[in-house]
């Protein structure tokens, strides 16, 4: 009898932010501001990254990867977004919503474990200077960098696969992106063993990467706080200070996120959440990484010096 209820679910319409048509123009106005932003900033820094030779060291190699996620996770939610908001018709194919899906968990995943490898980055660079070249040579970076996408992407396949699997009894998502838990929620059938599978990839994938993170700058501060110059501690600091608070903001808002409990009020700040780690976060990241960067700083001005008087 069961059976009876399913229904083979060809769209789904994405509901975010429908019960509140007042805001939709300037919910687009903003999303568009931010998303330009977002693109322009992180791209502006891969290609300063690029251009300047003396940004060439392994802790760059992996901001201008950050910047990479964030342009491509950012555009996998923002731009459908943008489009919802100025349509009646709300609607996504079941393949475009399990594709969207697949790279935002893919790319998400992979930004969790990518600041796993910039802390560990950090640490050879603070507590064993000397042997940095050696360690962080150019194939333990390219297996630093690669390794995240590797396991972010394998995550996501898995998370797709379970959840694709699922017989759904209503096509409307109650959130503007096509997100795990909202269309956990769609299911016609108990679905208690997708959803522990769902849990078990995001608590190995948050926990083992708060874990390096966690590791990594235990041993930093140590080795900060047995240093005897006054400027050397400062600049070791200065150094981790960045990629602390982006760290900070982006694991912040995915704990708010997704450790709610299951009532109305807490959908509504799921979805605000929501909109700050998919859309504002990759805009502060630039930013974040760049406004108390020297490094940077000076590339662009070298970059304008030498633009200004070719």
């Amino acid at each position: 009898m069961a059976e009876s209820n399913f229904t083979e679910v060809t769209l789904f319409t994405l509901s975010g932010f429908a019960n509140h048509p007042e805001l939709q123009v300037s919910l687009f106005l903003v999303f568009l501001f931010i998303y330009l932003f977002t693109v322009l900033g992180n791209l502006g820094l891969i290609m300063l990254i690029r251009i300047d030779s003396q940004l060439h060291t392994p802790m760059y190699f992996f901001l201008s990867n950050l910047a990479f996620i964030d342009i491509f996770y950012s555009s996998t939610v923002t731009p459908k977004a943008l489009v919802n908001l100025q349509s009646k018709q709300k609607h996504i194919s079941f393949m475009g919503c399990f594709v969207q899906m697949y790279f935002f968990v893919g790319l998400v995943c992979s930004e969790c474990f990518l600041l796993g490898s910039m802390a560990y980055d950090h640490y050879v660079a603070i507590c064993n200077p000397l042997l940095y070249s050696v360690v962080m040579s150019r194939k333990a970076c390219s297996w630093l960098g690669v390794m995240p996408y590797a396991i972010g992407f394998m995550n996501s396949l898995v998370s797709v696969c379970v959840i694709s699997s699922l017989a759904f009894c209503d096509s409307r998502v109650n959130h503007f992106f096509c997100d795990t838990t909202a269309l956990l929620a769609l299911s016609c059938i108990d679905a208690f063993d997708t959803e522990l599978v769902i849990f078990a990839l995001a608590g190995f994938t948050l926990l083992s990467s708060l874990l390096i993170i966690t590791v990594t700058y235990i041993a930093i501060i140590s080795a900060i706080l047995r240093m005897q110059s006054t400027a050397g501690r400062q600049k070791a600091f200065s150094t981790c200070a960045s990629h602390l608070t982006g760290v900070t903001v982006f694991y912040g808002s995915l704990i708010f996120t997704y450790l709610q409990p299951d009532n109305t009020s807490s959908l509504m700040q799921a979805q605000v959440a929501s909109v700050f780690y998919t859309i504002v976060i990759p805009m502060l990241n630039p930013l974040i990484y760049s406004l108390r960067n020297k490094d940077v700083k000076n590339a662009l001005l070298r970059i304008i010096h030498r633009k200004l008087f070719l």
